[in-house]
């Protein structure tokens, strides 16, 4: 999001050069920059100990199978904690090991992914309301099941593989 006005006085912004930033929003009331803004995320690729992958249907998202656990970072909120936190309002799975990954920016949605892989036992989903399904398939499979080649779920899965012989 690019600010237009100052969000604390009003003030329709200028432009000013501010160092190696370039040109940004500048409030000529407030003496400060706002600086362009965008959502951070977290995409996780839960995997069991028979290296399945959960894949999760989100009747907002998709009709068929094809996400993975994904969510909002909250402020304050540290990456590895919200992953943490939405596997476990999601799935209801607590993860016994997290990795980051990777990121990825997301231009569709102005999103930076922070992308994990998550080891959790298979101990039986817990569905929030947001997930109309989940199933346990195998993580080869789930390349086939998950949105297309270049999607972000795709490329996370694809990272995952190369760096075991699943």
């Amino acid at each position: 999001m690019r600010f237009t006005y100052c969000p604390d006085c009003g003030m329709k912004l200028s432009s000013r050069v501010l160092g190696d930033e370039g040109a940004v929003p500048w409030c000529d009331g407030c003496g400060k920059p706002f600086f362009d803004m965008f959502s951070s995320c977290v995409i996780v690729l839960v995997v069991n100990d028979r290296e399945e992958a959960a894949v999760l249907m989100q009747d907002h998202l998709s009709a068929k199978y094809g996400t993975l656990v994904s969510g909002y970072i909250k402020p304050g909120e540290s990456a590895e904690d919200c992953a943490r936190r939405e596997t476990e309002e999601e799935l209801g799975l607590q993860l016994k090991e997290l990795s980051i990954q990777k990121t990825w920016w997301h231009g569709k949605r102005d999103q930076l992914m922070v992308a994990f892989v998550g080891r959790a036992e298979d101990t039986g989903f817990r569905l929030s309301s947001e997930v109309a399904q989940a199933r346990w398939i195998p993580v080869r499979e789930a390349l086939e099941q998950v949105h297309p080649k270049g999607s972000i779920s795709y490329a996370l899965i694809e990272l995952y593989l190369q760096g075991t012989d699943a």
